[in-house]
């Protein structure tokens, strides 16, 4: 593979998420899929973003203040990849516990995965290093 001198060299990727109901993603992504919270961001006594991690994993979730309408689109045409040497059955198991919502790893190109959205409807998939 040729190299650039200008090329990026980018360390990690991080996500910021604007989302409809900020206790109720927090639930879903700290509860159901295991990111644990780094830090509360609040004004006025009300939370209107969260910091969150997963091993080097980061997602910032922050309020919607609907300036842009309540039923906007979310999440259309953007999927997270998180590479994870966990056991996907286990992890699928504890979301289908978390939210009542029956989810399944399944056998891909890339190895099994297992494929998530959330509240909001922004997808994730987990999955294995990928083969070389």
């Amino acid at each position: 593979m040729a190299t650039h001198d200008n090329a990026l060299d980018g360390q990690s990727l991080r996500a910021s998420l604007t989302v409809r109901d900020i206790a109720h993603s927090l639930m879903w992504y700290r509860d159901a899929l295991g990111f644990v919270v780094d830090r509360e961001f609040a004004r006025d006594g009300r939370m209107f973003a969260v910091s969150l991690r997963a091993g080097s994993v980061r997602v910032l979730l922050t309020q919607d203040d609907g300036a842009r309408g309540s039923d906007r689109t979310k999440g259309e045409g953007l999927s997270l990849s998180i590479v994870t040497a966990q056991d996907l059955d286990a992890l699928a198991s504890r979301v289908a516990e978390h939210t009542g919502t029956a989810v399944a790893a399944e056998d891909s190109r890339f190895g099994r995965v297992l494929r998530l959205q959330d509240p909001d409807g922004f997808r994730f998939v987990l999955m294995p290093e990928p083969r070389a």
